[in-house]
């Protein structure tokens, strides 16, 4: 589950770390994935939106071995 994804979701910040149960500055670590605990976690709080799948968490770890990664650009916002 993307990062950018879950916030899309939950609109702010401040939500998106209520639902994943983590004090605000958490998120900040988080980086392009959620992580894997968090994700199941979203992937129930968003009633099945969201989706915790093991094999993105897989290729994500191969690609970053091999210097590729998948991003995607979240607009700035101020919680």
């Amino acid at each position: 589950m993307l990062t950018c994804e879950a916030l899309a979701f939950f609109d702010t910040k401040t939500k998106l770390a209520k639902a994943a149960g983590v004090e605000l500055q958490s998120l900040y670590k988080w980086g392009t994935l959620v992580p894997e605990g968090r994700a199941r976690r979203l992937e129930e709080a968003s009633g099945g939106v969201l989706i915790y799948d093991k094999d993105v968490y897989d290729h994500y770890r191969q690609a970053k071995r091999i210097g590729k990664q998948n991003t995607c650009t979240t607009k700035k916002e101020s919680d």
